[in-house]
């Protein structure tokens, strides 16, 4: 925490101080950049950060009455005489500098933690293995980016022994950034793999990027039986920084790992020079392995005896990365969040809240444990947490552990205490749960989890997981491919492509895209409902709608002249003018659309002539902007409709926006932008030209049973499944009722479970499917993908020739899906 007046800050940062006198001996003790987590206090600095979407200079004179006094700023508009103000050419860059110089005056070691995968858990598990002798201070869930690290250093002070601090880049030039603010005494690579790789011209030059973060440190973990350890070594003698490097593969090197997977756990054997040590890990996966060894290794670094930690690696826990949104008892709503707990975190998770519970107008319930190791008095910090509470509108908290027991008296909203969570499970009444958003939030110690098991509703094991952040992701991927002024259409038809309609567009509109689109009136009704009000165009509008399209606000796609004259009598009925209307042009599709100049000038005169309505946009849609093959006819299309728009847009004096491109065609003809995009199945994972997007659904569900089947038997419906030897057949509580095609039965296609594939045998029934796991350890209870990390929607699509859109938007309404957000 930094400890600086404003005239102090001022010189730190180089900028240009605007205050009276008495502003110059503020003093701040805290960094804000995000209005929504800011729950109160006068001795703060907020930093108008701004990006490509977002302006944080725009909530200024919000944030000044909440009671901010000082405020750094990039923008010379902004600056008034009521408040102190610090003129920046880079806020970002002031606020890294700011970092730094509270960085040098930390004097405990830090370890700095870089790589491609594993930064947060080998963090995380080093919290855990070293907190109970240790008071340490790290990053905030994955706050790794260019502002994520310079916050995470803000909140160290002498106070703590040790700081766990990560450090991710996406293209170069960002470590050389991050590296000063860090200062690692104590570095950890995790591994080079292919995340963000295509901004970087090769694997080597991301590793020497991601090596900038250990310039000056004594000394670094990492593996050694890597194809590009030997650039590392060779790092290490230049810089002169002592390596601690481990092996599984090399009996040479001064550590060496050998394990051996059993079916829920991993027995480790550690070689370190001359002694041995063993220990188990309550994981199977490849990178868990990988992800404690790095741990023993930063163990042996530290110079501390392993024998002192081998039991507590047994005791190591799964790392939520994101919150989990869930379905509860009794209309509830679930927000996991139970794996750490800090300030700044609960500030995130409470936002979280707040917009879940407005969707469908619940109560907000906090259950949260002690938070610990904050460096701030209890007190003080309780006063803080009452405040964020009230802050957020919370309707009642639920506090669990001793010192939130003790400090009871300090909250001012409806609240119940339990020294443990033994306590609040004796006096848990499932009926007193009721159309509430739960968060749950805590330290791993107080075990939430179970908590959570008698909260959640116990229903269908299948779920789709939708991972919000690689959404957000693929959005900013398309945004880099845009001019900076191009507006966005998202798509969220059809049940968002299958992916939730509500909370996608929620997420949607809280990043700012210009436009949603809907198939009919009904789901922008729903979303209404839910609060969004992004602007909703309704691309299939019916005459029975145009009612709710006028009562909800929603704007409709005039394709025809007798639509045209259909709706203009509706929106006179209400003597309504400039209602916004959108014009679709068909220049080849052949489906909904004016096709000739005649249509279209028989539409701008009835247009002139008519005060009720407004042309927002027009628009058309191209037929095969995936296929290379068509590109000729797809030019023509860009030529007719710039013609037949150019009609339109000649006859009327305001601004209208045209667009033309979907996904594909931001993809393959970015030079055709024109003022908006439609941006439909890129946004979920999905790429014609091998653009860098994540898939961000997995269906997944668990074995039901798994039983030995002898030669000569069959499996299922119509005995399609034909047994040759005798087998294992795993039962799997998915058919195609959830949305799992037929056709993929008898071998075609398969699930991934315990890291290896099994084909799908016997016909798919409705609720039901099996596989062959003969020679594979699968037990009843494991996990089965059917398709996200390890299977893609695509190959799945390929395999029943069809197409992307028809497996998503196929899952059926009957499998929960369930959202994991950062």
């Amino acid at each position: 925490m930094i400890n600086l007046t404003a005239k102090q800050i001022c010189a730190v940062v180089n900028g240009e101080l605007f205050a009276s006198s008495s502003f110059q001996d503020f003093t701040v003790s805290e960094i804000i950049t995000d209005s929504r987590t800011f729950f109160g206090g006068s001795d703060v600095v907020f930093i108008a950060l701004s990006g490509p979407v977002f302006n944080g200079h725009n909530y200024i004179a919000q944030l000044h009455k909440k009671g901010v006094q000082l405020f750094i700023v990039s923008d010379k508009n902004f600056i008034e005489d009521k408040a102190c103000y610090i003129l920046v050419k880079d806020t970002c860059f002031a606020l890294q500098q700011l970092a730094a110089y509270n960085r040098s005056q930390f004097s405990q070691p830090v370890i700095g933690i870089t790589g491609s995968n594993g930064k947060t858990i080998v963090k995380e598990w080093l919290y855990d293995l070293l907190s109970t002798e240790l008071k340490i201070i790290r990053s905030p869930k994955s706050y790794n980016s260019q502002v994520g690290v310079p916050l995470s250093v803000l909140l160290i002070d002498n106070q703590y022994d040790l700081a766990l601090l990560e450090a991710g880049i996406s293209e170069p030039g960002e470590m050389q950034k991050l590296a000063p603010i860090v200062q690692p005494d104590l570095g950890i690579l995790t591994n080079i793999g292919d995340a963000h790789q295509e901004n970087f011209t090769s694997m080597e030059e991301k590793l020497n990027e991601k090596l900038k973060l250990f310039t000056g440190t004594k000394k670094l973990v990492f593996r050694s039986d890597r194809s590009y350890s030997k650039n590392i070594a060779a790092f290490c003698s230049q810089k002169n920084i002592k390596p601690k490097n481990w092996s599984i593969d090399d009996d040479k090197a001064p550590i060496q790992f050998k394990s051996k997977v059993k079916s829920t756990d991993t027995e480790i054997e550690a070689r370190i020079n001359d002694k041995y040590y063993s220990f188990s890990i309550p994981f199977t996966d490849d990178s868990a392995i990988e992800n404690a060894c790095h741990c023993l290794a930063t163990l042996i670094a530290l110079e501390k005896d392993p024998e002192d930690f081998l039991v507590q690696f047994s005791k190591l826990q799964p790392v939520a990365m994101r919150l989990e949104i869930k379905q509860g008892i009794n209309n509830c709503l679930l927000i996991n969040d139970y794996y750490n707990s800090d300030l700044n975190s609960l500030s995130i998770a409470l936002s979280v809240l707040k917009q879940q519970a407005a969707k469908s107008h619940l109560f907000k319930h906090v259950i949260l444990s002690d938070i610990q190791q904050t460096g701030i008095e209890t007190t003080e910090l309780y006063s803080k947490v009452n405040r964020l509470l009230q802050e957020w509108g919370i309707n009642k908290l639920s506090g669990i552990g001793k010192d939130l027991y003790q400090h009871q008296h300090i909250f001012q909203l409806e609240s119940e205490f339990y020294l443990d969570r033994n306590a609040f499970e004796k006096h848990f009444v499932r009926s007193n749960y009721s159309s509430s958003a739960i968060l749950l939030k805590g330290a791993r110690q107080f075990e939430l989890e179970k908590i959570s098991a008698l909260l959640q509703q116990k229903a269908h094991q299948t779920v789709l997981e939708i991972n919000l952040n690689a959404l957000v992701q693929n959005l900013n991927t398309f945004r880099k491919l845009l001019r900076p002024e191009t507006k966005i259409m998202v798509m969220v038809k059809a049940f968002s492509y299958g992916s939730g309609d509500v909370e996608i567009a929620q997420l949607l509109q809280h990043q700012n895209v210009d436009y949603l689109a809907v198939a009919v009136a009904d789901e922008g009704v729903q979303l209404r409902n839910a609060g969004i009000t992004t602007p909703i165009v309704v691309m299939n509008p019916e005459h029975d709608s145009f009612q709710n399209i006028i009562d909800f606000n929603l704007q409709p796609n005039i394709y025809s002249f007798q639509l045209l004259q259909q709706f203009v009598k509706t929106v006179e009925e209400f003597g309504l003018n400039n209602f916004p209307i959108h014009i679709k042009i068909d220049t080849g599709m052949n489906r909904l659309g004016l096709k000739t100049g005649e249509e279209i000038e028989e539409v701008i005169a009835f247009l002139k002539k008519n005060k009720h309505l407004k042309i927002q946009s027009v628009f058309s849609h191209l037929a095969g902007s995936d296929e290379s093959e068509l590109d000729n006819f797809t030019r023509e299309q860009f030529n007719r409709f710039a013609n037949l728009s150019g009609l339109i847009e000649k006859a009327f004096e305001y601004k209208i926006d045209k667009h033309i491109l979907n996904s594909a065609g931001i993809e393959r003809f970015p030079d055709h932008q024109m003022d908006m995009v439609r941006l439909g199945i890129g946004l979920y994972g999905i790429s014609q030209t091998g653009l860098a997007l994540q898939q961000i659904s997995t269906l997944k569900t668990t074995v039901s049973q798994v039983k030995t089947v002898d030669t000569g038997e069959t499996v299922g419906y119509n005995r399609k499944g034909k047994i040759t030897q005798q087998s294992r057949v795993a039962v799997v509580p998915m058919g195609y009722a959830d949305g799992i095609n037929r056709r993929l039965g008898n071998g075609l296609g398969s699930a991934f479970v315990n890291r290896q594939e099994a084909r799908i045998i016997g016909n798919v029934c409705m609720d039901m499917l099996m596989l062959d796991v003969t020679n594979l350890e699968v037990n009843p209870g494991d996990t089965v993908e059917i398709f996200g990390p390890n299977i893609s929607i695509s190959r799945v699509a390929q395999l029943l020739e069809t197409i992307p859109y028809e497996i998503l938007t196929g899952i059926s309404q009957r499998v929960k899906r369930v959202y994991l957000q950062e």
